[in-house]
């Protein structure tokens, strides 16, 4: 075991991926699931009353009477999926987690929703149809690399109609400021990462040239250890007006989250709406 902790102690490169897959692991899929489901938890889904904001003011701005066909990108289990199937919205749910898919599928069936649900990953397969608003909300446009996102916003720009919208949300350089790298180590009997007792190491690591972070855990179990990069990009709106504009996209509006608050130097988080 040391000599794989050894391997992984070292900061890893720009960009470095883990060799494991992080949200299709059988058992912290579970774990990421009731973390989605807790509507007092942020760690994977906001608050459900910050959630049920937002639904309302994306179906003001963008109404679906001129947006019918949404596009929900890392739907996870169906939460926004399901508010903005209530507010008239044609609605396809992607995500890459089986457990999150089949729940939303699940709750969809149960309380008679009509939500189209597609397990896929939106970087590596093809998505069908044509949408009129693509969402893509909780910062998950900045787990991408550089090249992954460019690549991503010439996929929306394709799957849009005329005059459709590209709506998401990423933090900005103030989200992490002046925080230091750190290691840090924990035992627990069990938890989020294993229901057998595990070691964890956690580091923070800082790509500043790049505006990027990485959480490091390393999960070291009796029986094997495992290291789960996972990046965080931050952005300002010049950089992303750049890329937008690259990709085709026009009329780039800038908000300071995804329920409409004003968009300040002084945020944390920074929503975009794009046109194609």
């Amino acid at each position: 075991m040391l000599s794989t902790i050894k391997q992984f102690a070292q900061k890893p490169q720009l960009y470095q991926k883990s060799e494991v897959k992080f949200w299709n692991d059988p058992y912290i899929s579970k774990s990421m699931l009731e973390a989605h489901l807790n509507p007092e938890l942020e760690s994977a889904t906001r608050k459900l009353d910050f959630v049920r904001k937002s639904v309302e003011w994306i179906s003001t701005i963008l109404p679906p009477n001129q947006h019918k066909r949404l596009l929900d990108l890392g739907c996870g289990p169906g939460i926004y999926a399901e508010l903005f199937h209530r507010k008239g919205y044609e609605v396809t749910g992607l995500d890459l987690s089986q457990n999150s898919i089949q729940y939303a599928m699940k709750t969809a069936h149960e309380r008679g929703l009509d939500i189209q649900y597609l397990m896929s990953d939106y970087m590596k397969s093809p998505i069908p149809g044509k949408y009129d608003l693509v969402t893509m909300i909780y910062c998950d446009f900045g787990v991408l690399s550089h090249h992954e996102r460019k690549e991503l916003l010439l996929k929306v720009h394709d799957l849009l109609s005329p005059n459709g919208c590209f709506l998401f949300d990423v933090f900005t350089p103030l989200e992490y400021g002046n925080a230091e790298e750190f290691k840090t180590w924990s035992y627990e009997d069990s938890g989020f990462w294993s229901p057998e007792p595990y070691l964890l190491l956690h580091s923070l690591y800082r790509y500043d040239d790049n505006n990027t972070l990485l959480n490091q855990y390393m999960v070291a179990t009796e029986y094997a250890t495992t290291c789960y990069n996972i990046w965080e990009h931050t952005f300002t709106a010049e950089e992303l007006e750049k890329d937008l504009l690259e990709a085709g996209f026009k009329n780039i509006r800038y908000y300071g989250n995804v329920a409409g608050a004003e968009f300040e130097n002084s945020n944390k988080t920074l929503c975009v709406i794009a046109e194609k």
